[in-house]
């Protein structure tokens, strides 16, 4: 694809993970015409929905854009609970450049993605990675510290913390959503041969960037239907390989004196950072490459849905 055909990606993160039919209008509501529906997914044990889009940029500002306003209208934060960090109904809503277009070139999407969000819905954006409008807004956990419930009593007393569009409040029941611009993120989680989540989150400790583990990994121990796993974000495959992820928890792991069960694979992955015949890719459970790969889904998307409430 040339430069005069750009296409960009974007991975809409919402707050429902539980309700189908929710989530099911929420993707309806994001049919544009030249957009494609790669993937959508729901997860009831974080109370989360994962949506990849992929289009022209103006196409996949407005998919995201009414994604959001439908997310507002459907989520209501102040009775949602979940073991993933949230601050808004739609809560991350990254772009991510896929061909014919630079990173920082979907900064300036993600600004517009973000006053139109507040223009028309009311929801109030702050702006990270690579289209933070301040340092102190480039990561993401730094934006979503103290979650909704946190962010809405503190931005009331601390102007530091208000939002980069709207606000100075938050939302009511939808809260905030960060806006941003970043490289391919690969989204994984390994469930763990234990239940104690106190393993997950040592071992999770050891391995995050900010912590001074892997470089471009970030990580959090949780506990899932009774079972520690861990649940990952890499954000540069090509510097930090998944399979040096998984070597490195697996030598965490029996130092705690437990082994690595299945892993899995949240939305999709680019085939470049596949490694096929790894040890990693071989404990993933229900990995279709014609459904996974984001190469093969860009030439086979999904129909939309016709969800409607």
């Amino acid at each position: 694809m040339s430069e005069a055909n750009p296409i960009v990606e974007c991975v809409p993160n919402f707050s429902e993970g539980a309700d189908s039919r929710k989530v099911e209008a929420i993707v309806s509501a994001m049919r544009v015409d030249g957009v494609h529906l790669l993937d959508w997914s729901l997860d009831p044990d974080h109370n989360r929905s994962v949506v990849t889009i992929a289009g022209p940029p103006s196409a996949v500002i407005e998919s995201a854009v009414r994604g959001a306003g439908k997310a507002a209208e459907l989520i209501d934060l102040t009775v949602q609970q979940g073991v993933h960090p949230r601050i808004g109904a739609a809560d991350v809503i990254p772009f991510v450049p896929i061909s014919g277009i630079k990173l920082d070139q979907c900064a300036l999407l993600a600004r517009q993605a973000g006053m139109e969000i507040w223009r028309r819905f009311g929801v109030p954006v702050y702006f990270y990675e690579a289209a933070a409008s301040r340092p102190d807004r480039s990561n993401l956990e730094d934006v979503r510290k103290g979650q909704f419930e946190g962010l809405r009593d503190v931005v009331r007393k601390d102007s530091s913390r208000r939002p980069d569009v709207g606000g100075p409040t938050l939302h009511a029941t939808a809260g905030a959503s960060a806006v941003g611009a970043r490289k391919f993120l690969v989204a994984y989680n390994i469930f763990l041969n234990t239940s104690d989540v106190a393993i997950a989150r040592a071992i999770a400790k050891d391995i995050r960037a900010s912590a001074g583990g892997l470089k471009g990994v970030k990580a959090l121990g949780v506990l899932v239907h009774g079972r520690a796993q861990l649940t990952m974000n890499i954000t540069d495959f090509e510097v930090t390989p998944i399979s040096r992820v998984h070597a490195r928890v697996t030598a965490l792991a029996a130092r705690h004196k437990t082994a690595l069960a299945e892993g899995e694979i949240i939305g999709l992955v680019p085939n470049a950072a596949c490694e096929h015949n790894s040890d990693w890719m071989g404990q993933l459970g229900h990995f279709d490459p014609a459904t996974k790969i984001l190469e093969r889904r860009l030439e086979n998307p999904l129909p939309w849905p016709n969800g409607a409430r």
